[in-house]
C-alpha cells in the first residue's frame, strides 16, 4: 500500500534552513505528481509546493515562494523540500502526498523558533 515516510524537521532558528524528505513506496512513484502540504496548530492543512512526476514542473504557494524548493530523486523515490529564510509562521507538521491516495504520513515537526 502507499507509504509516506517523512523527516529532517526539527528547531530551527528564524532566517535558518531545513532540508525536509519523503521517502515513498506502494506506488510507481516516477510516474506520480507529488505535494507538499503542512498543518500548523488550530490551522487547516495547506498546501506548500507541488512537483510534477518528472521534476520538470513546479509550483509553491505565495507564503513560501523564494525561500522553499522543492526537488524529487526518482532513483531513490524520495522527494525533498529546501527551506531557507525560515519564519515563525513556517511551523506546522509537514506531510507528502500524491494526488491519486488519500493516505497522509505521520508527517514531521518543524518549528521555528529563537
Amino acid at each position: 500500500q502507499v507509504q509516506f515516510v517523512e523527516s529532517g524537521g526539527g528547531l530551527v532558528q528564524p532566517g535558518g534552513s531545513l532540508r525536509l524528505s519523503c521517502a515513498a513506496s506502494g506506488f510507481t512513484f516516477s510516474d506520480a505528481p507529488m505535494y507538499w502540504h503542512r498543518q500548523a496548530p488550530g490551522k487547516e492543512r495547506e498546501f506548500v509546493a507541488f512537483i510534477s512526476s518528472g521534476g520538470a514542473a513546479t509550483s509553491y504557494a505565495p507564503s513560501v515562494k523564494g525561500r522553499f524548493t522543492i526537488s524529487r530523486d526518482n532513483t531513490k523515490n524520495t522527494m525533498y523540500l529546501q527551506m531557507n529564510s525560515l519564519k515563525s509562521e513556517d511551523s506546522a507538521v509537514y506531510y507528502c502526498k500524491t494526488p491519486s491516495s488519500n493516505y497522509w504520513g505521520q508527517g514531521t515537526q518543524v518549528t521555528v523558533s529563537s
